[in-house]
């Protein structure tokens, strides 16, 4: 296992977070967007935070899609 298949493997994963529907999987798992205010931050709102944040990030992880696709093409 390589660097480049351990970063394919980072932007699949990405890939998953940014496809996620808040209404039909994340609001009734309780990851939905609400502010809630408080300085400690739990594992819970931690991993919300990362998926919106993989979700805001959309057209520069399609742009990583494309470029990895022409890679693997030309490398084979």
């Amino acid at each position: 296992m390589g660097f480049g298949t351990l970063l394919q493997g980072f932007l699949l994963f990405t890939n998953a977070l940014a496809i996620l529907n808040e209404d039909r999987f994340l609001a009734p798992r309780g990851l939905g967007f609400e502010a809630t205010p408080g300085r400690r931050q739990s594992l819970k709102q931690r991993a919300r935070e990362l998926i919106y944040v993989a979700q805001y990030l959309r057209l520069p992880l399609i742009l990583l899609n494309i470029i990895t696709i022409v890679l693997k093409l030309v490398s084979g």
